[in-house]
């Protein structure tokens, strides 16, 4: 299920597999699932596990696959948050105050497995 919020630019970037979040996330390791809780976006945790399992059967290890997908998880909230941000320049003449100001993004406080 989609919520209210999550529309406009992210369509347009990414494509959303159908599928249960709830079961796709708790299905994910541990790390995944930290990382999936402490980005700026929401990383679809559909998508996730798909890419999870492709890792898997590419590497042939789960520990090398859990470490790319980490890393393309910070890519993709990189990614998105690059083009959030051209977006705001482009509709408003001026940076997007958040990284203007050189604020990185609010994490919880829980223990990281990366």
């Amino acid at each position: 299920m989609r919520s209210d919020n999550d529309t406009g630019l992210r369509e347009r970037l990414w494509q959303r597999y159908p599928g249960e979040e709830w079961a796709a996330f708790e299905a994910l390791p541990a790390a995944i699932r930290h990382r999936l809780s402490q980005h700026s976006y929401d990383g679809w945790a559909v998508n996730a596990l798909l890419l999870w399992r492709h890792l898997r059967r590419k590497y042939a290890s789960s520990a090398r696959a859990e470490r790319r997908l980490l890393r393309h998880l910070d890519e993709c909230e990189a990614l998105e948050r690059q083009a959030f941000s051209a977006e705001y320049h482009r509709r408003h003449g001026h940076p997007l105050p958040h990284l203007a100001a050189g604020a990185s993004v609010l994490r919880g406080q829980g223990k990281s497995s990366a």
